[in-house]
């Protein structure tokens, strides 16, 4: 249950960020739509296709699709007021991020894969949405070069799965994965934490 409204107010806050991407690009109703949804449940339909779970979460699931449409359509309307308290999105999207995960996790052991392939899972619904709207935007995919994104979703993943792996009570699990996943986040926005660069043009000089 607490999973299930932690992942719509996930899907909400990226709808809305995809939106405003969409805004930037001058982009009409249909296109705020279009990249609000991918942002919101691209990475999880990315995700079911790789694995070949399906249907899909939004096909299942069709309020889904209605709530990352609506949601993208009233920030064409509040667009300066998402803007102006863009700490508390960044905050529900750090929230959001580690519930991805944890669903991601869910999804692999749920089809009975191997941890590993439960991490790929968890790291591609948590992250694949924020690429495929930068794609759809044309713009540098952030998750590849701003603070810890893809791998808050690696530590969230790794950190569940080793908690079910010790049958660990599952509400603990969630909490635990949620938490550290959140604090993370938020730590490497406020720190700059980053991963290693590499940058072919000052490594040939």
């Amino acid at each position: 249950m607490l999973l299930s409204i932690i992942y719509i107010i996930g899907i909400t806050a990226e709808a809305m960020t995809g939106a405003l991407s969409a805004g930037r690009r001058n982009m009409d109703w249909f296109g705020v739509m279009l990249v609000a949804s991918a942002t919101a449940i691209g990475g999880g339909s990315v995700r079911d296709i790789l694995l070949g779970n399906y249907p899909l979460t939004w096909v299942a699931h069709p309020e889904y699709l209605l709530i990352t449409c609506v949601a993208g359509i009233v920030t064409t309307w509040l667009a300066k007021w998402v803007v102006k308290f863009k700490g508390v999105f960044m905050r529900l999207d750090a929230l959001g991020l580690a519930a991805f995960s944890i669903i991601g996790c869910q999804v692999g052991l749920n089809m009975g894969l191997h941890y590993g392939i439960c991490v790929v899972a968890a790291i591609v619904t948590g992250v694949f949405g924020g690429l495929l709207r930068d794609l759809i935007c044309r713009q540098t995919p952030l998750v590849l070069h701003q603070e810890l994104y893809a791998s808050v979703a690696l530590i969230v993943a790794c950190l569940y799965l080793t908690l079910a792996h010790f049958a660990i009570d599952e509400s603990i699990s969630i909490i635990a994965s949620l938490l550290v996943g959140y604090l993370v986040r938020m730590a490497s926005v406020r720190f700059k934490w980053r991963l290693p660069r590499f940058n072919l043009l000052e490594t040939a000089r």
